[in-house]
């Protein structure tokens, strides 16, 4: 199967009305909608938990179960404080970046709607040069053209209103996607994609699979703790973003060498059973898919950790996206790295029988 040929124009469109959706972390179930329509041709059923975790299934009656999964929510802020001059004051959601906050354009989601502002800065001539002031999460600040605090709350704003920036997809030297929140709508489209490249090629599976988009990752990989209990996986493929860590001022010494364009990234980390991670080498290796290797210290920081650790034990495995500026609003990603995941995990899926344990004293 040809990298080439594995995301058409009807899939690119919902990549790209999936990405623009915003899907805060606690408020991801509108997502949640637009992937399950996009899925439902391809899975028998959907299994969703009461935090809006969504799973497809496949083969729902089968004993033997093995997950691939990514997660939905993205990074965000909440109104925290508002002052009596009408400007808001704001948490983090996640990961939120304050560096790339100063003259951004928000969307503050209210029961009225959305309500449009900007995160405010002093302008360069009020500053002082000789010390300067980065932006810091107690210095930021969002405007939205209100006068003063009544008015704010007129408007439908009040502290605990989620935020998210309005930035939506666009492609940059026609192959490299950019968006905000590709960590890790991508995962989902990636899982969404081996769903229907198994139904297209008619690929009867010998165990149950459960294409699981997870919630709250972004805050402690919550959703996929809460839904591995209902699952009860036996194997679990986990995918999300890495870094690359190609561009100027990080420390490859620190952060490893994966680079955008060189292929999938597979992981070496205590959470990841080295059998079914060699196996997904195995695959590469047969299929002549590209990837690249990256160790991780003490835990991924993704899923696979949540599904490793779960239920006395799930055989898992990590097969990332190689990412240039996450957590910022213009995450790019190169497409032949998304064909080649989505190919990996297909091609191992092919591999597993049902039963296969991993175990290290077979």
């Amino acid at each position: 199967m040809a990298a080439s040929k594995i995301i058409t124009a009807k899939s690119l469109k919902f990549f790209e009305k999936y990405l623009n959706n915003a899907s805060p972390t606690g408020y991801e179930w509108e997502g949640q909608k637009i992937w399950m329509d996009y899925l439902k041709p391809y899975v028998d059923e959907f299994i969703t938990d009461t935090y809006g975790t969504a799973v497809g299934v496949i083969n729902p009656d089968a004993k033997f179960k093995v997950v691939i999964e990514g997660h939905s929510d993205e990074i965000s802020w909440y109104v925290n404080y508002i002052t009596d001059n009408g400007l808001l004051y704001v948490i983090r959601n996640g990961g939120s970046d304050h560096q790339i906050a100063p003259s951004k354009w928000v969307n503050i989601h209210t029961k009225k709607g959305i309500v449009k502002g900007v995160f405010g800065w002093p302008a360069i001539h009020t500053r002082n040069k000789s010390k300067e002031e980065p932006p810091k999460l107690d210095n930021i600040f969002i405007d939205i053209g209100a006068k003063d605090k009544e008015e704010v709350e007129k408007m439908g704003v009040h502290v605990g209103c989620v935020i998210t920036y309005p930035d939506e997809f666009q492609v940059l030297n026609k192959n490299k996607f950019v968006c905000r929140a590709i960590d890790n709508r991508a995962g989902g489209f990636m899982i969404a994609e081996v769903a229907r490249l198994l139904h297209e090629n008619k690929n009867k599976l010998p165990f149950g699979l459960y294409i699981t988009n997870s919630v709250q990752e972004e805050i402690g990989l919550r959703g996929a703790e809460m839904i591995t209990q209902t699952i009860k996986p036996d194997i679990a493929i986990v995918t999300d973003v890495c870094h690359d860590t190609t561009t100027p001022m990080i420390d490859k010494k620190k952060e490893g060498e994966t680079a955008m364009g060189s292929g999938p990234v597979i992981s070496y980390a205590p959470a990841v059973q080295n059998k079914l991670r060699e196996r997904i080498i195995e695959t590469a290796e047969a299929k002549k898919i590209p990837f690249q290797r990256l160790a991780s210290s003490r835990y991924t920081g993704t899923d696979t950790d949540a599904f490793a650790y779960s239920n006395g034990g799930v055989a898992s495995a990590l097969i990332s996206l190689p990412l240039r500026y996450m957590h910022t609003t213009v995450e790019t990603v190169h497409k032949d790295d998304v064909e080649n995941v989505i190919r990996l995990i297909y091609e191992t899926l092919l591999t597993i029988k049902e039963g296969e344990t991993f175990s290290y004293f077979d």
